[in-house]
């Protein structure tokens, strides 16, 4: 029997890993399974290469607990461990043994994958237990057991253990305030969420827990679209079918294999997010993955598993290595590369689910420069007749008629509610296309192809009467003088309020006597500050218009008779409200009353 001091480098550790080692105390059986996982590789690694001879039998990992004795054990059928690597690797606490054992088979195809290492990892079982205790034999030829415990002080013993098979347990005395961790449920929980997609079968119980080959992990041209889509299932089981999905295997210049699949995204950003689970070796790490992926990718669901990402890293690390860096950029090429076969290969399809990936695709391009200028080739433009152009097409189409007089592309657009509307209709009749935005994100969309679209401006249709949607310098002649002009306008202001705005326009006798357009760059901005929860800063009616066009026949009637003048301009607002969905409650009701008594 020998007793002795563990070597720390910081004073007092003990509190510092009891408290603050992990947020999440649940932790702590995360990593020794990873320890576990790693011992049993170690041994299939050594059995391959001929370094060892002996029999390898099952292994796998056991999970036991003992609620009368207050025990949780994790066993493995590993390497096991000598009384000189206890002393090596655990009373040295953040010693790293899997980086001496990489180094060591740094050159072997076969080294296998180690997950975490022996250190502060194994200590996070202090988190939760009084007295932690190993009983390990090595599987060197005449190895002797060893014990080894310790009651969480910077003292140890460590003794001549009672392990007849090659392989390691790890014994945890639960303390009081803990014992959630002997219950099997809790630790079911626990094994499920991180543990499920192990490389060695995980006994629990009666049951084996995990799956030791994900489908990541295979070939894709192995697998079926059933098996992707049971697999999404498994993944997210209460989620429709995925549209379709990226197979990622790479390993140069990092390793990187996952799924990620593309889900049907509606207009709520945060409802999508944090799907994407996030795995090293197998072992579940977060499903918090912006600082792996760019924000626009967030969106996506599946898997990502690297090595090359650690197990316990601070967001800052994240931010700042290399490895990262690289794979967030792999993916986003991997991501454009798929939409853009997607495309190529049967746009059809391709256009089915524009509705459903559009704002996938618009959220990317505005999140990401290098995946808009890949996206630019395959993004859509969808008009109100559900024909669909990609961006370059669309300007061949619409140039012609649809430049104005200094030579600047105006591109018409309606959201859903006026695709089939009065301004919508009277832009078509006049030759013009009317695209159909009507996604939350299509404002910020917008702007970002004005940026990125030389000499390309949007305007809603009902941002100006029609001469002045797309002027082309030939607007009619106003008929009326300037003093009735004035007296024209003074009665529209007395229907509509006098903080309204009223313009008398010159249009042609045929259009519509009056109208209510709503000013784009007034539009654009109050709908962004509804997004931001700023809508109260903003009145109802700021930006709208009330467009008079001064050469309707009806004008000079109301100049003419003064009498009918109030009523008659009274009910030529409401119907321009009516026109923009502006005419509610009970003046609506009123209008529709008064309708009637006209008939």
């Amino acid at each position: 029997m020998s007793k002795g001091t563990l070597s720390v480098h910081t004073e007092n550790i003990f509190p510092i890993i009891k408290k603050f080692l992990y947020s999440d105390h649940e932790i702590f059986l995360r990593e020794l399974v990873a320890n576990a996982t790693d011992a049993t590789q170690k041994v299939k690694t050594i059995a391959t290469n001929g370094s060892y001879s002996g029999e390898l039998g099952e292994l796998n990992i056991s999970i036991i607990i003992d609620a009368d004795a207050k025990t949780l054990t994790i066993s493995d059928k590993g390497i096991g461990l000598t009384e000189e690597e206890v002393e090596k690797y655990i009373n040295q606490i953040a010693f790293s043994g899997a980086e001496e054992w990489l180094e060591k088979y740094k050159d072997d195809d076969n080294k296998g994958n180690i997950i975490g290492h022996f250190g502060l990892g194994f200590y996070s079982a202090f988190m939760v237990a009084d007295k932690v205790e190993i009983q390990s034999l090595s599987y060197q030829p005449d190895a002797k057991p060893v014990h080894w415990e310790c009651i969480g002080t910077t003292t140890y013993e460590m003794n001549e253990g009672s392990r007849t098979e090659r392989g390691t347990d790890i014994i945890l005395h639960i303390n009081p305030d803990s014992e959630e961790f002997l219950e099997e449920s809790r630790i079911k929980s626990i094994l499920d969420k991180y543990n499920k997609f192990m490389p060695f079968p995980i006994l629990f119980g009666e049951d084996t827990i995990n799956e030791t080959e994900p489908l990541w992990l295979k070939k894709p041209n192995e697998l079926t679209e059933e098996e992707y889509k049971a697999f999404y299932q498994k993944l997210y089981p209460f989620a429709g079918d995925p549209l379709f999905w990226i197979h990622l295997n790479v390993d140069y210049p990092f390793n990187l294999t996952g799924i990620l699949y593309f889900p049907k995204i509606n207009n709520t950003l945060e409802v999508q997010k944090n799907k994407i689970q996030l795995y090293s070796n197998q072992v579940f790490v977060t499903d918090e993955v912006k600082e792996i992926v760019p924000e626009f990718l967030t969106l996506l669901h599946g898997v990502i598993d690297s090595p090359d990402i650690p197990l316990n890293v601070s967001r800052s690390y994240l931010q700042a290595d290399g490895n990262v860096k690289k794979i967030s950029a792999y993916i986003v090429k991997k991501v454009a590369e798929k939409l853009a076969d997607l495309f190529n290969d049967d746009r059809q399809k391709f256009e089915e689910k524009w509705p459903d990936i559009g704002f996938f695709i618009k959220y990317g391009m505005l999140t990401d420069d290098k995946f808009s200028e890949k996206a630019m080739n395959f993004s859509l433009i969808r008009n109100i007749n559900n024909d669909f152009k990609t961006l370059e097409e669309y300007k061949e189409q619409t140039k012609a008629l649809q430049t104005d007089k200094t030579e600047k592309l105006v591109w018409l657009y309606a959201g859903d509610d006026q695709k089939s509307g009065s301004f919508s209709i009277a832009a078509t009749e006049r030759g013009y296309d009317v695209a159909l935005f009507d996604q939350t994100i299509d404002n910020h969309w917008m702007q970002h192809l004005e940026s990125k679209l030389e000499n390309t401006t949007f305007k809603r249709v009902d941002s100006e009467t029609i001469d002045k949607l797309i002027d082309k310098g030939d607007t009619a002649e106003l008929i009326l003088t300037d003093e009735e002009k004035v007296e024209l306008e003074s009665l529209f202001k007395v229907a509509m309020g006098d903080e309204a705005i009223v313009k008398i326009e010159s249009m042609n006798r045929t259009d519509v006597p009056v109208q209510i357009v709503q000013n784009e760059f007034m539009r654009r901005f109050k709908e962004m500050s509804r997004m931001n929860g700023q809508e109260g800063m903003f009145g109802g009616n700021m930006g709208l218009e009330l467009a008079v066009n001064g050469n309707h026949p009806t004008m000079r009637k109301l100049l003419d008779n003064t009498d009918m003048a109030k009523d008659t301009v009274k009910y030529l607002v409401d119907l321009a409200k009516l026109n923009q969905n502006l005419l509610t409650g009970k003046d609506l009701h009123q209008f529709v009353v008064n309708s009637f008594d006209r008939a």
